[in-house]
């Protein structure tokens, strides 16, 4: 069985400080944590893109990123954490999922699609969703998109009782103190306004295009 953790309110290393997990899976190679992040700047000395979709450029060097489209959910003086929307890994049995989570799955039908959501730390799972359903410990992105990571949830939206739209992504995309900025500055990235669309509806394999179209600006 898979255990899950609570996250806390990390200091200023909070990238390094995802508590470790306990147990592996046949199928489902991870376990869904909530992973704890930081409270965003009231006062930042920079400009934050946390809510809004970092867009990989044509030029982006790194592999890893090649098209990525990533949902910015923290973005601060400490560093910032993000969630590739566009690497579908693998379409698993819902009821599988859940029992790999140690969750009932009786009378569990369907599937479910479980993305790669960055290459630092595949086994910490995260569930981005709209902003209909709500749990103590679920985040609020912005006002489009919230995340949360509890088992509780995979269990309510095999009951449809979970929220309306929903994306399960493992890893996340990391920077450091200033990293991003850097990479902004050598324009790696576009930025655009996250929309649910992009996030949840759209085709896969189109959301890079349609991204690129909804540029703010080339940097």
């Amino acid at each position: 069985m898979v255990h899950f953790l609570n996250g806390q309110p990390m200091s200023p290393a909070w990238l390094n400080r995802v508590g470790p997990l306990a147990a592996a899976l046949l199928l489902f190679p991870a376990a869904l944590l909530y992973a704890a992040l930081p409270t965003p700047d009231q006062n930042p000395s920079h400009t934050s893109v946390a809510g809004q979709l970092l867009i990989a450029t044509p030029t982006m060097g790194d592999p890893r990123f090649s098209q990525a489209v990533i949902l910015m959910v923290r973005h601060d003086h400490d560093g910032a954490l993000g969630i590739i929307i566009n690497r579908l890994a693998a379409e698993r049995p819902l009821a599988t999922v859940l029992r790999a989570v140690g969750a009932d799955a009786e009378g569990v039908t369907g599937t479910i699609q479980i993305f790669i959501g960055g290459p630092v730390q595949p086994e910490v799972g995260f569930v981005v969703h709209s902003p209909d359903y709500h749990r103590p410990e679920t985040l609020d992105v912005d006002n489009h998109v919230a995340m949360t990571s509890n088992r509780e949830i995979l269990r309510d939206i095999a009951t449809k009782h979970g929220p309306k739209q929903s994306l399960i992504a493992f890893g996340y995309a990391g920077w450091g103190a200033g990293q991003l900025e850097g990479e902004l500055e050598r324009r790696a990235w576009y930025t655009a306004p996250d929309d649910p669309d992009l996030v949840f509806e759209i085709d896969r394999e189109k959301v890079w295009d349609e991204a690129v179209k909804r540029r703010t600006q080339d940097l």
